[in-house]
């Protein structure tokens, strides 16, 4: 069930430990671990499970859960973790990540939405170290083939460089215009690792220890993908 809700001088100064007030850090674990059951709720679906040969391909993962509410104006609101495949094959810590979307058009009524997006290449995920990625806009984007189709991927979907998966739940009625967002959320992983590392320490190097609750979704991505 879901539990809701340069480099030696930068290697000895993020070592410090972090003192920073921040967040609640069990709700930081807590967004970890409803991104874990969420990726396996995706899998376990034949109607939303995403293909063993577009997981092998995968060169990051991100897991999303966010909340659309609005009545003519509607706010998409959310949070995120990010997972990358570094050079050697082994997959990062997850790193955590806010998640937005303005709509203009009429919203009524509020959803949950969970989306899986799947990074094809390297230079994508890294596009977040500049604050925020607008899916679709600053990459392209396109709905991923389901592993229920049974259809072979053709090369054309395969070299986009993101491939989404998304779940409604909820009720929501409205046409509108959307452009949505990943953006680094430096403050919630200073909290979750207890280090004075970011994103790009987090997702490339070594520096970060992963911590007990991370570990599951960590081996769950490894199975998967490998």
């Amino acid at each position: 069930m879901k539990k809701l809700l340069s480099l030696s001088l930068l290697a000895a100064c993020c070592a410090l430990p972090f003192t920073a007030s921040a967040a609640p850090r069990t709700e930081y674990i807590e967004r970890v671990e409803t991104c874990e059951a969420i990726l396996q709720e995706f899998m376990a679906n034949p109607e939303t499970a995403i293909p063993a040969e577009i997981l092998k391909i995968a060169r990051g993962i991100v897991i999303v859960n966010q909340v659309r509410a609005g009545l003519v104006i509607g706010v998409k609101d959310g949070w995120g973790v990010i997972m990358v495949r570094r050079p050697d094959n082994t997959w990062s810590l997850p790193a955590l990540l806010a998640a937005g979307e303005g709509s203009i058009g009429l919203q009524i009524g509020a959803t949950t939405i969970e989306s899986v997006y799947i990074f094809t290449n390297d230079e994508t995920p890294r596009m977040l170290f500049n604050q925020r990625f607008h899916v679709g806009v600053d990459a392209k984007a396109v709905a991923g083939p389901k592993a229920a189709s049974n259809e072979h991927t053709n090369e054309e979907i395969l070299k986009t460089p993101v491939l989404i998966y998304q779940k409604n739940r909820g009720l929501y009625a409205g046409a509108s215009l959307k452009a949505g967002y990943l953006a680094r959320n430096d403050e919630a992983n200073r909290s979750l690792y207890l280090t004075n590392y970011t994103l790009p320490e987090i997702l490339y190097s070594n520096w970060v220890q992963p911590i007990p609750e991370v570990v599951p979704l960590m081996d769950y991505v490894h199975s998967l993908t490998n």
